[in-house]
């Protein structure tokens, strides 16, 4: 999955649809069964449970980075869905970039010590909602451009959980699904692609 997901993104790099100046990351919970009704009598020791708003989630987690213009994915990293979306960035940037988007979740990201090398990098992480409510007209504009932007990593997510039906992992563990993610990503990233190839 993986060997085909960067042959296909190179074939789309050659097109000239693999822009590299900037990069948006964010990351989805795949569900896995919770129930312990199978022959171990145990759940999925590599999915794991966390909270997002007020509902629990069992599962995984699929983190991607996708170019800032276009919204086609450039790398996809997976963990357990209790770890935290921050840490895996350092695998999803790519180091050409010159501006990187995240949503809140992504926060001090820049202060990490895998990213204080980055000098000519612009971050652009969204503010928590409690702050946004006291930001002055124009830094609230500032933000809905953000918000705007962000928005691209949603159609890869879109793709992949609803076209092509994951959004529920098929496999136990960690490897199989990261492996079907790949190849759902390189699927998608064809299906992107094809749109601006057309134009």
């Amino acid at each position: 999955g993986k060997v085909l997901f960067k042959e296909v993104n190179k074939h789309l790099e050659k097109n000239g649809l693999m822009l590299r100046e900037g990069s948006i990351v964010d990351a989805t919970i795949i569900s896995a069964p919770s129930s312990t009704k199978n022959s171990t009598g145990k759940r999925d020791p590599e999915m794991h449970q966390t909270k997002k708003g007020n509902e629990w989630h069992f599962g995984m987690k699929m983190h991607i980075g996708v170019d800032d213009t276009l919204g086609l994915i450039h790398s996809l990293e997976t963990t357990a869905a209790n770890v935290h979306d921050i840490l895996p960035t350092g695998k999803l940037l790519h180091g050409e970039e010159q501006r990187v988007f995240g949503d809140a979740g992504y926060l001090g990201l820049q202060k990490r010590d895998e990213h204080k090398h980055r000098e000519n990098v612009s971050w652009f992480i969204a503010k928590r909602p409690g702050t946004r409510k006291k930001l002055t007209a124009n830094k609230l504009k500032a933000e809905k451009i953000k918000a705007s932007v962000r928005a691209k990593v949603e159609h890869p997510f879109r793709y992949i959980k609803q076209v092509f039906g994951y959004s529920k992992v098929r496999y136990r563990g960690l490897a199989k699904n990261t492996n079907r993610l790949h190849l759902l990503a390189a699927f998608s990233n064809l299906l992107m692609g094809e749109k601006y190839v057309l134009a």
